[in-house]
């Protein structure tokens, strides 16, 4: 129980931080024997945490002059590891630098990307941002490029980018193909991980064989050589752990060792190096796969023959599958269906292609092209593989908050006690029941809801109501239709059953083309026709697409999922730029109530039928004339939400229009302070 106890101590310090010190006051509650290492393995990451610190505190907000090694977009510095926040980014080398510090952003779009949590998982906690490049010039020619060169030699393109990311790590030459692997449920095979390892390291000892118990610290020495060689990933830092802990054991004549204890020596020890890596979504997937492998593996029946193979591949897929499938729903929002039968396809080709690769970069000749032609074949017949089951059906899921892991999880637990007899069998189908009914009763408990997406100094906005009803309201700029349609996949927005364009503005409807051509739109209302380029373009994605468009106006009225919205302005006859914005209230009943203005001109709030709102959308990114106090004494809004970007060149929000929300009471949220904001409507 030794290793169990050293990992619960290491993740309790590493995910509490100094909080963790209060359970030194519980340790009498732990057994005897298990609470001196409970106790070290706490302090000994807390300790690392502690006295690392941040190198980065006191320069943030200041402007430096910074210079080192670049690699995947990380300088390396005298002080400490930086994020270099430059564009275009330089290739990796040596870099001179000059920018402000400041810590990385998290995700400002739902299902956008957290770099923060990335970076923070590298133990990377600050950013070199708007960085000028100052100096640059290539590392000079080392072992890797040498060991790339005689990889490649003699291959196909694509074979060459395959061996690339089988045997480095480099995907980037792999291109559409990246998006294949993950669309099949094959993601993993081109991270480096266990798989490589575990593959790799079979093939070392049954290399040395003729050594007898040599071959242990052979394949130590080799695999400690290549993971020097590649880096070290997280997933790789785990599955080096446990196969250096396993080959020792087995050097020095201890019996087989339990892979759920390999597991958890290899969590203490990972975190007692680096703690911050606990944040990172590849350490948390890494690790989560493992354990749902090594709570399977025991279970899995004992045959004869092939079945024996087919049954292990089959149980390690479900069971890495069933460990992670919540991470993997919220961070990518979507599952392939045929990833089992995927992976049971690919791991043979695969368990050929990783040693042959790294056989043939070690080599210093190929005779005769014989394994560049063995893997040019190989190659060609994985990647088919994966292009055909790239077409296959996904299980699509939004974001997941902490009770929809809970319950996942709380649903799983007493399957997974059942299926090792600690359960009854009815009690667990119970309880297991009960988690997923409790899930399906609470599915529309967010709802009613808006979600105001910070699309910089822009505007978008999802309504989403009971029963799966979703109305888009603006859809940014054009460059935002790929991070807006991540952000609907990850609101569960599958389908839209209303998209409102509030005036043909760029940074309002400019997102919205591209939108329609992709994604399942029930109609699309706009104003009357204003004669403008960009309207005629957004009416020819809706007819194309097959969208009906509806024109609205001051007096209509439309009815969706249980909601209203009443058309305040224009008029029938329209009116010329911002003044021809469709403003609307948006009523779910109860009090929910959202006033949309998009960029209309407050001074015609006094034509407007006034009624008490809760939310208000600010006009025009909070100019002053948008938000008059005519407009703030016929609605009276609680809150209020202002789409403005960082840094924009407007001065937008005013000063004035802020000061006029205070004197109101009003509280005001902001795209570039607050990122993206939901709210309830109830």
């Amino acid at each position: 129980m030794t290793p169990y106890a050293l990992a619960a101590g290491a993740l309790l310090a590493a995910l509490a931080g100094t909080w963790s010190l209060a359970a030194l006051a519980l340790l009498p509650l732990v057994p005897r024997g298990l609470r001196l290492p409970f106790a070290l393995a706490l302090l000994a990451v807390l300790g690392r945490s502690l006295l690392a610190g941040d190198p980065w505190a006191d320069a943030l907000g200041k402007v430096q002059v910074l210079e080192g090694e670049l690699r995947g977009g990380v300088l390396a510095t005298a002080r400490g590891p930086i994020y270099l926040d430059a564009y275009p980014r330089p290739a990796d080398g040596w870099v001179r630098a000059r920018g402000t510090v400041r810590r990385p952003d998290r995700a400002r779009l739902p299902g956008g990307f957290d770099r923060r949590a990335w970076l923070l998982g590298q133990g990377v906690r600050a950013e070199l941002a708007d960085a000028e490049v100052l100096a640059w010039r290539p590392s000079g020619r080392g072992l890797r490029d040498a060991v790339r060169a005689r990889l490649v030699a003699g291959l196909t393109p694509e074979a060459a980018a395959l061996a690339r990311a089988f045997t480095l790590g480099e995907r980037g030459a792999l291109g559409d193909d990246v998006e294949a692997f993950r669309r099949a449920g094959l993601a993993h095979v081109l991270a480096l991980s266990g798989l490589h390892v575990g593959l790799l390291v079979g093939f070392f000892v049954l290399l040395g064989m003729p050594l007898g118990t040599g071959r242990y610290p052979l394949a130590l020495a080799l695999l400690v050589f290549y993971l020097a060689l590649v880096g070290p990933t997280p997933s790789l830092v785990r599955a080096g752990l446990m196969a250096a802990v396993w080959l020792l054991a087995r050097a020095l004549g201890y019996g087989e060792v339990p892979l759920s204890a390999l597991l958890a020596l290899a969590l203490a020890l990972h975190l007692a190096l680096d703690p911050w890596a606990v944040h990172g979504l590849a350490f948390q997937l890494s690790y989560l796969a493992v354990l749902g492998i090594a709570l399977a593996l025991p279970l899995v029946p004992r045959v004869r023959g092939s079945l024996q193979w087919l049954l292990g591949t089959l149980a390690v897929t479900l069971a890495a599958q069933a460990a992670t499938l919540p991470r993997v729903l919220d961070a990518f929002h979507r599952v392939p269906l045929a990833s089992p039968l995927a992976n049971l396809a690919a791991l043979p080709l695969v368990s050929l292609l990783v040693p042959l690769g790294f056989v043939k970069a070690l080599l210093p000749a190929d005779p005769g092209g014989v394994l560049a032609a063995a893997f040019n074949h190989l190659a060609a017949a994985l990647l088919a593989l994966v292009r055909a089951f790239a077409a296959g059906p996904e299980l699509r899921w939004g974001m997941l908050d902490a009770s929809g892991y809970a319950l996942y999880y709380l649903a799983l637990a007493p399957l997974a006690l059942a299926a090792y007899r600690r359960l009854p069998t009815r009690s667990a189908l119970a309880l297991a029941a009960t988690a997923a009914l409790v899930a399906a009763v609470s599915a529309d408990a967010n709802r009613p809801d808006v979600w105001f997406l910070d699309v910089g100094q822009g505007d978008a906005a999802l309504v989403r109501l009971p029963g799966g009803v979703e109305v888009l309201v603006d859809g940014g700029h054009p460059w935002d239709a790929a991070r807006l349609r991540r952000a609907l996949a990850a609101l569960g927005a599958d389908e839209l059953d209303l998209v409102v364009a509030s005036h043909p503005d760029a940074d309002h409807v400019g997102g919205l083309p591209e939108l329609l051509r992709t994604w399942p739109v029930g109609a699309l209302v706009v104003g009357p026709p204003a004669g403008e380029a960009l309207e005629g373009e957004l009416r020819a994605a809706a007819r194309a697409a097959g969208v009906p468009v509806v024109t609205a106006s001051r007096g209509d009225v439309l009815r969706v999922g249980g909601a209203e919205l009443r058309f305040l302005h224009p008029p029938p006859g329209g009116a010329a730029g911002n003044a021809g914005s469709l403003v609307f209230v948006l009523d779910v009943g109860a009090g929910g109530r959202v006033l949309f203005t998009g960029d209309a001109p407050g001074a015609l709030a006094y034509a407007w039928r006034p009624e008490p709102v809760r939310i208000l959308k600010v006009s025009h990114h909070g100019e002053s004339g948008g938000t008059t106090e005519v407009l703030l004494r016929r609605f009276r809004p609680r809150l209020a939400w202002i789409g403005v970007g960082r840094n924009n060149p407007f001065g937008h929000p005013e000063a004035e229009t802020l000061a006029r929300l205070g004197a109101w009471g009003v509280r005001v949220w902001r795209g570039d302070r607050d990122g993206s904001v939901r709210l309830p409507l109830r």
